[in-house]
């Protein structure tokens, strides 16, 4: 067979296989975009203004910024030390840490608020889980306020130590042994060495938390309950407006909470290329 014959035949092999790859692929995103256009065209533009303006939604808008906030604040404290000893050291029972923060991940929703329920239950010392830690805070946890940080950051601080790991994991540990060989302690070439160049990644943790937090749900309605006006969120207002048969209250809100979600992505992919969004949501299920 002539050279150029086998070079069509291979061109036209390509084709075929790229075709196929982006019908199949064309379903799912289809799909995605049928779901938004749906949801925009159910409702209109007066609807979602007289939604927004319920005391009840913008009680959940106020919460969800709350929350969602101090949630990705906390998650992306206990993330930046965890992500870096996961990836700089090795210590026994690491690949056992390294396991159990994916369970966070793969746990259905629902059994993570049970989790938490039982467990702010449990007694030590005669008094419950929920008695000690509300001795500190002053404040009642359980169907209260701050059970919703705690359900939020169950889950969400997992991604941002996921995001944090792939961070230090992507920084090349040189410059700290440079900054040792010079006299620097080893918390010293963190704080001026490391941390600095991690900032980017730093945004990102805090960003998907903040995004994962805003999502949650069942882990809310069972350890929080879906109380208005009191513990509601954006997540749970979308179920009570939906029990009530407010279906088109119960729209708006999923497409600010939709807005809100393609604004992050769009952040988090400006912050670090898509890099370690990539990395971060690919990890739990490739290793």
């Amino acid at each position: 067979m002539p050279p150029h014959s086998i070079m069509s035949a291979s061109r036209t092999s390509d084709r075929v296989f790229f075709t196929g790859l982006s019908l199949l692929g064309a379903v799912y995103i289809l799909l995605i975009l049928a779901m938004i256009v749906a949801d925009v065209s159910y409702t209109s533009t007066s609807a979602i203004g007289k939604a927004l303006s319920s005391p009840e939604i913008r009680y959940s808008i106020k919460l969800s910024l709350i929350t969602c906030t101090m949630t990705a604040i906390l998650s992306v404290w206990v993330a930046v030390p965890l992500g870096y000893l996961l990836s700089r050291t090795r210590f026994p029972g690491r690949r056992w840490v390294d396991a159990l923060l994916d369970i966070p991940m793969v746990l259905p929703p629902l059994v993570v608020g049970l989790s938490l329920l039982i467990l702010f239950q449990m007694h030590i010392g005669g008094k419950s889980i929920e008695g000690h830690f509300q001795d500190v805070v002053h404040l009642p946890v359980t169907y209260a306020v701050p059970s919703v940080v705690i359900a939020q950051f169950a889950v969400a601080c997992a991604f941002a130590v996921r995001t944090m790991r792939v961070t230090f994991d992507q920084i090349n540990p040189r410059g700290e042994q440079v900054a040792l060989t010079l006299g620097c302690s080893r918390c010293g070439a963190f704080w001026r060495i490391t941390l600095p160049e991690a900032r980017r990644g730093i945004l990102t943790a805090f960003t998907l938390a903040w995004a994962r937090s805003l999502g949650e749900f069942g882990p809310i309605l069972i350890f929080s309950g879906a109380t208005r006006m009191k513990t509601e969120v954006l997540s749970t207002s979308v179920f009570l407006e939906l029990s009530a048969g407010n279906i088109e209250a119960a729209v708006a809100v999923s497409l600010l909470m939709v807005l809100v979600a393609v604004i992050v992505l769009l952040l988090v992919r400006l912050l670090d290329g898509g890099t370690l969004l990539g990395a971060t949501t690919g990890k739990g299920i490739n290793r």
